[in-house]
């Protein structure tokens, strides 16, 4: 019986290659798009997740009231972690995690700048980074041990045996390498090649007691068995014990496995994430692959004149209905394994370029068992799910009303089919004023007014020699024509790498913790980025030798500190009297999609990372770097030259919406593609449905342009149901997404009606070449027979 359904269903396949192109092509679209995503989906929910002690392990986060909000982070003191180990018995390890810092390492002859951290011995007892080579409880004994990973061994030492080699740090110190650590997995969001132990950095003199420097991440690995709902209670007033000036702060354990996906909080709440973006793809997956079998009923029930002939006959010899429906089940299966086999290599060839879209990298694991179960369970469901309604369509013809001619309701007003076509369309109209919408909130905040001038403005970071030949590498720049003007900061002017909400002014009330941003430059600082002077002056170090503790507001600061006249004004931080000399226009330095907050640009009393150098448009780019990398090697030799134009480095804060844009825009292309597929078959159909009575019509005299209004204007119709139900549905939506951002712009009745309009206009093209061609068809052929 089995072997006689698949003839049957073959034969019916190869009978219809018009039918079985169109469903095999929008189910393999739809199977390949699904696929694709969940193959995102399933990278991003495993990160973090392989690590054995995973359930234990936790970040520490700390909440802090700050004008009636409450702020959460998970930067920490660096004294926290010993008092966590010395008062809490439940914690069974703890470690201190330094974030990234880039270094030279040299051997030989042979230079080469890595990425990594400095971390308490206890970390690997944490996270499981296995050891290739050394002993895990010894690797960290000495205050110069070095722990690497397999590729920057391999691109140190080459096939040489790392353990025991020793490598020059920044050409000050040197250390030996206790341990060759495994590449790290694709889906960790550490970032390291090399491990340093913290006592390394004590040495240096860079740890402290100072419990509002808040400067690093802590990790904690609880006993087993520990409540951790008991212990958040327990741990929650660490720092009131230790922090009298910061008595309201809340300490708190936050699961390391969900800090991937739940990073967002508000008021001290945790509000999603990435989480909500993979639940948003998720869904268009869904209903991508879902709009997929739409195409795959509308054009079976719209073949059903076709087959109903062939279940009429069988029933009336005595075919049951449950043997019919499982031969139209079996079909729609056998269509579903041919379009999975087609989106399987779909999938190989579009993976690379997908996950360069994404920026993750992504990769089929073709050996999992897994896998290929997703494989098959997508084929059964698909079948099942696109072929039920048109098996019990079909199955149910009666054989009386078939042999009759009279089981078809031609002129029914609302049909399955008119539903399932409207509800494509609908999908396809809310994903183009998605992608229309997106598109514009990224030009406007691109285009937003920045507050300073991005061209042909470069940072180098302050390594090596830098900092000592600073004077003499400025004065070559600026007297060789390379450079317009130099400024030493903290941080690149694209972003903040200091805040703090006790910076003190005259007339702040004891309840004013509003968080105030640190920029530091030693010198023209307004000249160099193209800030706009408000009132006072820039740094001039020459000229004023006690700019070294002056101090220089944005607009929001002014705002915030209510001075009516800021210049002289004394404001007090890190144990310095700043006294201002100048007001800046509010410039953008965090997100360009929130609002600016209050800004301080401190003198050169503090310190500094970068140098940031604005060239000198008169000469070509190439020229200037040329010249720049010649001055650099010149004083700074043992260092290789690297920089950053900020223009690119603000260019980067786009990149999230900027990829939610292309996503969106692939999505609607497919959409609208796997429905033009269906709306092409549907009209294909119609028309051969009707081309005796096309026949008749032109016999009587009716023009092509006649018949073809005729033919497209019940399909339009659909459309524009659609645009009625997609419209509020695409403004709610979008409206919602509009609200994460402070600057945005706002929704205009244009957006959805060119998203409409071009629903209506592809709708059109799809369905007026079938009816084109049935209009100029020759009647006499469509009525030879009668």
């Amino acid at each position: 019986m089995f072997k006689n359904y698949f003839k049957i269903a073959w034969r019916i396949l190869i009978r219809n290659k018009g039918f079985s192109f169109l469903n095999i092509v929008g189910l393999s679209i739809g199977l390949a798009v699904t696929g694709l995503i969940l193959l995102w989906v399933n990278f991003e929910l495993g990160f973090n997740q392989f690590h054995d002690k995973k359930d234990r392990i936790y970040e520490v986060y700390n909440k802090y009231e700050v004008d009636g909000e409450i702020w959460t982070w998970n930067s920490t003191p660096k004294v926290m972690a010993s008092v966590i180990k010395k008062d809490y018995p439940e914690v069974e390890h703890v470690s201190r995690y330094f974030y990234e810092n880039i270094f030279l390492f040299s051997k030989d002859e042979k230079k080469i700048k890595a990425n990594g951290t400095i971390v308490d011995p206890n970390f690997l007892k944490i996270f499981s980074f296995p050891l290739i080579e050394g002993d895990i409880e010894t690797v960290f004994e000495d205050v110069n041990s070095l722990v690497i990973t397999e590729d920057f061994a391999n691109k140190m030492f080459g096939d040489e045996s790392a353990v025991g080699q020793v490598i020059t740090v920044d050409n000050t110190d040197s250390f030996k390498v206790t341990g060759v650590l495994k590449n790290l997995p694709v889906n960790t969001e550490f970032n390291f090649e090399y491990l340093m132990p913290w006592s390394y950095l004590k040495q240096k003199g860079y740890d402290d007691k100072n419990w509002s420097n808040n400067s690093i991440a802590t990790y904690v690995l609880l006993q087993k068995g520990t409540n951790y709902d008991i212990f958040s209670e327990k741990i929650k007033s660490l720092r009131e014990s230790y922090d009298k000036e910061a008595p309201e702060m809340v300490t708190f354990l936050y699961p390391y496995t969900r800090s991937h996906l739940y990073s967002e909080f508000e008021n001290g709440q945790e509000i999603g994430g990435l989480i909500d973006i993979i639940r948003l793809f998720g869904i268009i997956a869904l209903i991508v692959l879902v709009i997929a079998c739409i195409n795959f009923m509308n054009l079976s029930t719209a073949r059903s004149e076709k087959r109903a002939k062939e279940v009429g006959v069988r029933k009336v010899v005595g075919a049951r209905q449950n043997a019919l429906i499982f031969q139209f089940l079996g079909e729609s299966v056998l269509i579903s394994f041919i379009a999975a086999v087609l989106a399987l290599i779909i999938v190989v060839i579009a993976l690379p370029s997908f996950s360069e879209l994404i920026n993750e990298n992504l990769s089929v694991n073709w050996k999992s068992p897994w896998f290929w179960g997703l494989v098959f369970g997508a084929i059964l469901i698909t079948g099942l799910l696109a072929g039920s309604y048109p098996a019990l369509y079909l199955s149910a013809f009666k054989p009386s009303s078939v042999l009759k001619g009279t089981f078809n309701k031609v002129n029914t007003l609302i049909t399955p089919r008119k539903v399932l076509v409207i509800v494509q369309f609908s999908v396809a109209i809310v994903l183009i004023t998605a992608t229309i919408v997106v598109k514009e909130q990224i030009s406007t905040v691109q285009n937003r007014k920045l507050g300073y001038n991005k061209e042909n403005l470069v940072y180098i970071q302050m390594e090596g020699d830098v900092e000592k030949n600073y004077a003499s590498i400025k004065s070559e720049l600026l007297e060789g024509g390379i450079a317009t003007s130099i400024s030493k900061t903290n941080s690149p002017i694209t972003e903040s790498w200091s805040n703090s909400w006790d910076i003190q002014w005259k007339g702040k009330s004891d309840d004013n913790k509003t968080l105030v941003h640190r920029l530091v430059a030693d010198d023209a600082i307004i000249r160099t980025m193209g800030l706009q002077l408000v009132e006072g002056r820039d740094f001039e170090l020459d000229k004023y030798p006690t700019d070294s503790t002056a101090i220089i507001l944005n607009k929001s600061a002014v705002k915030l500190m209510g001075f009516e006249e800021p210049l002289g004004q004394t404001i007090k931080d890190n144990g310095t009297d700043w006294h201002v000399i100048g007001v800046v226009e509010d410039f953008v330095f965090n997100s360009p999609f929130q609002k600016i907050s209050p800004m301080v640009i401190e003198g050169a009393r503090a310190w500094f990372n970068l140098i940031h150098i604005k060239l000198d448009s008169q000469n070509s780019t190439f020229d200037n770097l040329k010249s720049t990398e010649a001055i650099f090697k010149k004083y700074n030799p043992n260092y290789p030259f690297n920089y950053e134009f900020v223009d690119e480095d603000y260019a980067q804060k786009f990149a999230d919406e900027q990829r939610t844009e292309k996503l969106a825009s692939l999505f609607t292309i497919l959409t609208i593609l796997i429905s033009c597929l269906g709306l092409f078959g549907l009209a294909s159909y119609m028309a051969q449905n009707r081309i005796k009575e096309i026949g008749i019509r032109k016999v009587l005299g009716a023009s092509a342009t006649g018949i073809t209004k005729l033919l497209s204007i019940d399909f339009l119709k659909l459309v524009l149901a659609s645009m009625l139900i997609a419209i509020p549905i695409s403004w709610y939506t979008m409206n919602q997404w509009l609200q994460d951002f402070a600057y945005k712009i706002n929704l205009s009745w244009w957006m959805f009606v060119i998203a409409g309009v071009l629903a209506l206009a592809i709708a059109f093209i799809t369905v007026s070449y079938q009816a084109i061609k049935a209009a100029r068809s020759n009647p006499v052929k469509s009525l030879r027979t009668e």
